[in-house]
């Protein structure tokens, strides 16, 4: 896949190898992906499109996020209780904890973790070949 000078999957690339028509609405969707670091749902990212262009459809939203996901340039989640959001695709493998009542998703990876999946799946027998894990909680209270 091509990238960009931040090492991320250039998407507008991406698609426009695959014949696609980058169209000024698509060109500023496709740069606002590039660029976020969070897990925007397709509302959000609209909401950050229509502040550049007011002409920018919902449905030009997902429609794009739709040809990212099935060119393999991001990854949909749909994390319980809500909307699928995105984040890019053929970044290091990471889990999430997701708080229920922000709805912020943070990214972690533990070693732990990894071999301790790893050691069940031998002692059942198998091989992994995918897994994700998603956390859901709240942050601590302090007493």
């Amino acid at each position: 896949m091509t990238k960009n000078a931040t090492g991320r999957i250039d998407h507008e690339a991406e698609l426009r190898k695959a014949g696609i028509r980058i169209t000024r609405p698509r060109r500023i969707i496709l740069r606002i992906v590039s660029e976020t670091d969070d897990h925007p749902d397709a509302y959000e990212i609209f909401r950050r499109a229509v502040q550049e262009d007011k002409n920018i459809s919902l449905s030009t939203v997902y429609r794009t996020m739709k040809l990212l996901e099935e060119h393999g340039t991001i990854q949909r989640h749909a994390f319980a209780g809500g909307p699928s959001r995105f984040e890019h695709a053929g970044e290091e493998h990471h889990d999430h904890l997701i708080d229920v009542e922000t709805g912020d998703v943070i990214e972690f990876r533990s070693d732990k973790i990894e071999k301790l999946q790893d050691e069940i799946a031998r002692e059942l027998g198998y091989d992994i070949l995918h897994h994700k894990l998603e956390l859901y909680g709240r942050k601590r209270r302090s007493a």
